[in-house]
Formats: C-alpha cells, sequence, structure tokens
C-alpha cells in the first residue's frame, strides 16, 4: 500500500516500462537509464552548464531541470533521474547553503515536461560520512575505517544522523513528484560484509523503513559490492544496482526473488566501437534471460569522454532486442 496521494505520478505512471520492471511485472520492454546520463558527456550539458559549480547549478531550478530532461531528449529513457548531488543535505544542514527547497522545485518543474518517471536520490549514510570524515574522494577510506572501528559511538551518531537527513530528502522529492528512489552506496565495497552488517546497514535499513510507506521503488547502488548484494536486500531495498564485476545471473542467485535488478555494462565498454559495445550489451541481456525485474543500465556513471551516439544506440538496441517472458499485463 502507498500512502501517496490518487493524483501522485507514482500512480499515473505505474504501467511505465520502468516502474513495472522494479516491480518485477513483465512488460513490452527491458527499461533504461543510464547512470549520469545528465554529464560531460552531452555536449548540450556543457554548453548549459558553463564554468559555474554544481551546487551553482542545483540552486537554479529552471537549469536543473533542464539538465535533467537533455538525456531523456537525447536518449530516450525510460526514466529521468534527478540532477543534482549526494552532498545536497550535508551542504544545506551543514554550510548553511539553503539549497533543498531549490532541489524540490525542481523536481516539481520536471514532472510537469515528463511522461516517464522519475528517480529520486540521495546518499547512503557511509558514503557520506566517508566525504566527511575523508575531505573528498579516497582510495582507501583509511580514516573512515579508522573512525568507524576505533570510535563506534561517533560513527554511529554520525550515520544516525546521515540517515535522517536522506529520508527527510527523499520522502521530500517522492512528494514533489519523484516515482521512485535510489540510494547510491558508491564506496561501501571498500567493506567486508561483517563490517557492512554491524556498522553500516542498521543505518541504511533506517533509510529505506523511513520511505517504505511511500510505496515507491527503492533502489540500492555501490561499486565492488558483489559480496554484498545479499546484505543490501536484507536492508529493505526493491532493486539493487549491480556493477559490472559480477554477471546479472549470478547475482540474481545472491538476491531474493523478490528483488529487482539494474545493470550492468561496463562504462568503459561504452568508449569502444559499437559492434564491441553491441556484443556487450547483449551479453548483459543473455545473462538476465528474459526474466522480469531488469532495469538495464550501466554498472557505474557514463564516464564523460563517452559518445552520446553510442548510449542512443544501446537504447535502441535493448529497447528492440530485450526479451521478457511472461504475460505483459500485472
Amino acid at each position: 500500500m502507498s500512502t501517496l496521494p490518487e493524483d501522485h505520478p507514482a500512480h499515473r505512471l505505474a504501467g511505465s516500462a520502468y516502474l513495472r520492471a522494479c516491480r518485477r511485472v513483465p512488460g513490452s520492454v527491458v527499461p533504461v537509464w543510464f547512470q549520469r546520463q545528465a554529464g560531460r558527456s552531452l555536449p548540450e550539458y556543457r554548453r548549459l552548464r558553463g564554468d559555474g559549480s554544481i551546487l551553482e547549478a542545483i540552486a537554479q531550478p529552471d537549469l536543473a531541470a533542464e539538465l535533467t530532461l537533455q538525456p531523456v531528449r537525447r536518449y530516450g529513457v525510460d526514466a529521468a533521474i534527478l540532477f543534482s548531488d549526494i552532498m545536497v543535505p550535508a551542504h544545506a544542514t551543514g554550510l548553511g547553503v539553503d539549497i533543498v527547497p531549490h532541489v524540490l522545485e525542481t523536481v516539481r518543474l520536471v514532472v510537469k515536461e515528463l511522461d516517464i518517471p522519475l528517480i529520486g536520490f540521495a546518499g547512503a549514510p557511509f558514503t557520506v560520512a566517508s566525504y566527511l570524515v575523508e575531505g573528498g574522494p579516497s582510495r582507501d577510506h583509511g580514516r573512515t575505517k579508522a573512525l568507524m572501528l576505533a570510535e563506534p559511538d561517533v560513527w554511529h551518531c554520525l550515520c544516525g544522523r546521515l540517515a535522517g537527513w536522506a529520508v527527510e530528502f527523499l520522502r521530500a522529492q517522492v512528494a514533489a513528484g519523484a516515482s521512485s528512489i535510489q540510494l547510491f552506496d558508491s564506496w561501501v565495497g571498500a567493506l567486508t560484509p561483517q563490517q557492512y552488517a554491524t556498522y553500516v546497514q542498521p543505518h541504511t535499513t533506517t533509510v529505506f523503513e523511513g520511505v517504505a510507506d511511500l510505496g515507491v521503488p527503492r533502489a540500492h547502488f555501490g561499486v565492488t559490492t558483489g559480496e554484498l548484494l545479499p546484505l543490501f536486500a536484507e536492508a529493505g531495498a526493491t532493486v539493487v544496482g549491480i556493477d559490472w564485476r559480477v554477471p546479472l545471473d549470478r547475482a540474481r542467485r545472491r538476491l531474493p526473488g523478490m528483488v529487482a535488478v539494474q545493470g550492468n555494462l561496463d562504462p568503459a565498454v561504452c568508449l569502444a566501437p559499437w559492434p564491441a559495445v553491441e556484443q556487450e550489451s547483449r551479453r548483459v541481456l543473455a545473462a538476465n534471460d528474459g526474466r522480469p525485474g531488469h532495469i538495464f543500465n550501466l554498472g557505474h556513471g557514463v564516464l564523460p569522454q563517452t559518445d552520446p551516439e553510442i548510449l542512443e544506440r544501446i537504447v535502441e538496441l535493448v529497447h528492440s532486442e530485450g526479451r521478457i517472458e511472461g504475460p505483459t499485463t500485472p
């Protein structure tokens, strides 16, 4: 059951290819969207963004809405993802930048233009905590692990606060019109399963439980997380993103049957000539073997040097050749 009003886009678009796949309902096509589909690989994005910071762009709803819509027009994808940043709540709360209202206005503007679902998102507690502790991206997350292991009370206090922010941010995006949510835990693959279960999973569960009553799909994604996939499902994800290191058929065996999968073409493959991309895209489809509940995506974000025409051709290929077994009605 959903607590959303009857006129919410999640209800209106329930029959869309993306939302059907999220709920493992067979449809007529395999849906496609790309992580970081709005970004530097698009010349129209570079022209519009200019040299300003991402926070400056996010603070301009008209600009952020247009950047969200550009890849939808260019690629014909089955879902849009909000142009924003996983650090927005931290910036808003910790740095005094009143940016969240701008993000929600962007959601409202985008939803008015879309006939496909909009994905709202937030950074997961571990990854946001890592950025805060390390002061930026890290190769080994040494300071983060040291804090986690040496000062568990401090760690849990920090992650508890971040989980609360994520819940508020995600609920606000859905209230403004997003039809699903995705929690990005990009760096959590640096942990062992035991570390994840002890120090991270309780906070991830808090986030997913905090939005469960909305009834929208709850996706979870991280990199190098093959050994964590069952724990992602336990934490409350209804869709699990798979990076390119684990074949989809193997990933499915690690997940409960009611969980949809998203992925998982290697982003670097998209830099190769089309015949190689075509072959690898078909390999991903073959690994899924026609089972419902597959959202075609990359195993991480679009690389900036990617030719947009390659992504256009991937969408065409998946829509034309993606096979889904079973009836096409709920």
